[in-house]
């Protein structure tokens, strides 16, 4: 079916909100209601949990286009089309035919998703780990610049590499060696799952397992093995394919059984890693899987669209929400096999419906207002990073990126929680139009789960695009019912039960007051940038600042 059947199809069964068929209206405020409307629609079932590659995926776009069309905004993707191709490698394995640890010839079978969660992004039809070593790495940081160093010239080759996750100094105290090297509680890149896994491959290692622990990683057991076994890439040459077989997670107690058959105390070596002496540790233990994979290359979509700027077409404010959500999976005490995502991200997509709505009822703008709507953010933020890596606006141009990724549905906020502190000037744009609104600015209150690198913003920020994130799940809003302990009560049961799960459902009981609040400031901002000369910039310590700095002639 092609694009333009499925929008075809698609628009006589799902209404476009009443606010959005006209462009010639004033520009109202963003609309709770057609906020409800988009997010019933793309959570529906007939949307088979928007997965990348599948049907759902197909009618997603046809959808996004539709919509994107309604609302008078012109295509901004590839070749003057409405979409960016994004080819994905998807694999899945199957039932292993092994998988254990080995230790002087006794056999410790692990049990999939239960002791272990592994997946593959080498395209063979099996992934296979013949008696690899496992070799201990601490937090496997390597930062020359921070004078850091955890492998001290181990040669990973063939082996297994086992990590901690987040930074040696997560839970440093004052003394220790790592105390205040990574910022402290605030995770760095280092500290990233996705980071651990590209250090190992770098390093030529024949899998990775990370050490599962629910407060360093800041979600549970059930989060990580939400996957499935599935996983998706970015198509890459034969000669980047990375060198992990099997990458993944253990969980706690597993290690915790790994290290002491090894002769070794978890306890202790997580201390030991917190040094600059340390030294990886053989675990005189080898790792067996061999594990049937199934494996294809599935096209897949990143949706784009513009309103072009007047007098400076060619700078960018660019707006971003990903589509993507998890697709088809068991089902849950409802019934439900669908993880469609309501909130993760259907209703970051219709705050973007929503902020083009009022772009198109406004006067056109200086700058050119970008809209991208992303593939496989839930697969590595894979749309967006593929877009990096062939922008159709030039990043040295863009403005300013900003994302929208889970939004607080639990009602008004007498604050706006920063994701990012001290990362760039946007940070201050967004407390001087909180206050307009009555609103104070809180700092994100868990900065150790590093949402700053988990979003699609950061394909943008890596290339030097000043960034701003909208995350409800950045830490408890102080509600204008309930305060803090509302907000938090929000957090925690959003994360603890329905994050990348099939009850991320809407629901009546959503309360999207503070929703609005929060998509209105993002609207406000890239306004004032879409009509003015002003650029947006890194700040002082921001491992962004010097990239920016290096196309700084672009911008004059």
């Amino acid at each position: 079916m092609s694009l333009r059947h499925a929008a075809a199809l698609l628009l006589p069964l799902l209404t476009v909100p009443a606010a959005a068929q006209s462009s010639s209206a004033p520009a109202p405020a963003i609309d709770a209601a057609n906020l409800t409307q988009t997010v019933r629609t793309l959570a529906s079932d007939q949307f088979q949990g928007r997965a990348p590659g599948t049907v759902g995926e197909e009618r997603t776009i046809g959808y996004l286009i539709g919509r994107l069309q309604a609302l008078g905004l012109e295509p901004a993707g590839t070749g003057g089309g409405w979409t960016q191709p994004v080819p994905l490698l998807h694999t899945r394995l199957g039932t292993p035919a092994t998988l254990g640890f080995d230790r002087k010839g006794a056999r410790a079978p692990l049990t999939f998703g239960t002791d272990i969660y592994v997946s593959t992004l080498q395209p063979k039809d099996q992934a296979v780990v013949e008696n690899a070593p496992l070799v201990f790495v601490g937090y496997g940081v390597s930062a020359p610049e921070r004078g850091w160093d955890d492998f001290k010239g181990q040669d990973l080759k063939g082996k297994v590499a086992v990590f901690l996750i987040n930074d040696p100094d997560f839970v440093a105290t004052k003394g220790e060696d790592a105390f205040g090297k990574f910022g402290g509680r605030t995770m760095t890149y280092y500290g990233r799952w996705t980071y651990k896994f590209e250090e190992a491959a770098r390093r030529g290692a024949i899998a990775a397992l990370i050490i599962h622990d629910t407060d360093g990683v800041g979600y549970g057991w059930n989060v990580v093995k939400s996957g499935g076994g599935e996983n998706y890439g970015l198509v890459v040459p034969p000669e980047k394919v990375t060198s992990l077989a099997l990458q993944g997670w253990i969980s706690g107690e597993t290690a915790t059984t790994l290290f002491a058959n090894a002769g070794q105390d978890l306890a202790k070596l997580r201390t030991a890693a917190r040094r600059k002496d340390f030294k990886p540790v053989d675990l005189g233990t080898s790792f067996n899987a061999a594990i049937p994979v199934t494996q294809a290359v599935v096209q897949s979509q990143n949706v784009l669209a513009k309103i072009p700027g007047t007098k400076r077409p060619d700078e960018v404010v660019m707006y971003g929400a990903h589509w993507d959500a998890y697709g088809e999976g068991a089902p849950d005490e409802k019934g439900r096999i669908y993880r469609a995502g309501a909130n993760d991200d259907a209703l970051g997509v219709a705050g973007l419906f929503e902020i083009a709505r009022l772009f198109k009822a406004a006067p056109a703008p200086d700058r050119t207002i970008a809209f991208a709507f992303w593939t496989a953010e839930e697969r590595g933020l894979l749309g967006s990073e593929a877009y990096a890596q062939n922008p159709i606006f030039p990043a040295e141009k863009t403005v300013a990126n900003f994302g929208l990724d889970i939004l607080q549905t639990a009602g008004k906020a007498k604050d706006v929680v920063l994701v990012g502190k001290g990362q760039g000037t946007l940070e201050d744009d967004l407390a001087r139009v909180a206050a307009t609104q009555g609103r104070t600015v809180s700092v994100e209150s868990l900065p150790e789960r590093g949402l700053f690198y988990r979003a699609d913003h950061f394909s943008l920020a890596k290339r030097g695009v000043p960034v701003l994130l909208m995350m409800g799940i950045a830490g408890a809003s102080d509600l204008v019912e309930g305060g803090k302990p509302a907000g938090q009560a929000w957090v925690d049961a959003y994360t603890g039960k329905c994050y990348h799960q099939a009850c991320d459902a809407w629901d009546e009981s959503w309360n999207l007051d503070g929703a609005v609040q929060d998509i209105s400031i993002f609207y406000t901002i890239g306004d004032e940038l879409a009509r003015s000369a002003k650029w947006p910039g890194w700040k002082d310590g921001s491992e962004f600042k010097a990239i920016r700095d290096k196309s700084a002639a672009a911008r004059k």
